[in-house]
């Protein structure tokens, strides 16, 4: 399945707001290929340096789960040593 419109194929946007913190999805732009996509997302969500990292994927490269089955999420439910309930975070720990 292809999103190719007459504006070019739809990317999503990912931005860093800080050195070593995590992308973060910021929308979509439309381009004909990867440099024009770039420009875009720069034009569109950094104007106001919000961001030191950008990234851009195209649409129909993004896999998701099922928004409409639990199922597919039951497996993490029966497994309580994934949940970090058995430790304290130290003091100083930022990020986690």
């Amino acid at each position: 399945m292809s999103n190719q419109t007459e504006k070019g194929e739809l990317w999503e946007v990912f931005l860093q707001s800080k050195s070593g913190l995590a992308f973060k999805h910021a929308g979509s732009v439309h381009g004909s290929d990867a440099e024009i996509a770039l420009q875009n997302a720069r034009d569109v969500y950094t104007r106001r340096n919000e961001a030191v990292g950008l990234w851009i994927v195209p649409s129909d490269q993004i896999a998701a789960a099922p928004s409409d089955s639990d199922s597919f999420f039951d497996p993490a439910d029966d497994k309580v040593y994934r949940h970090p309930t058995f430790y304290n975070v130290p003091d100083g720990v930022k990020h986690m």
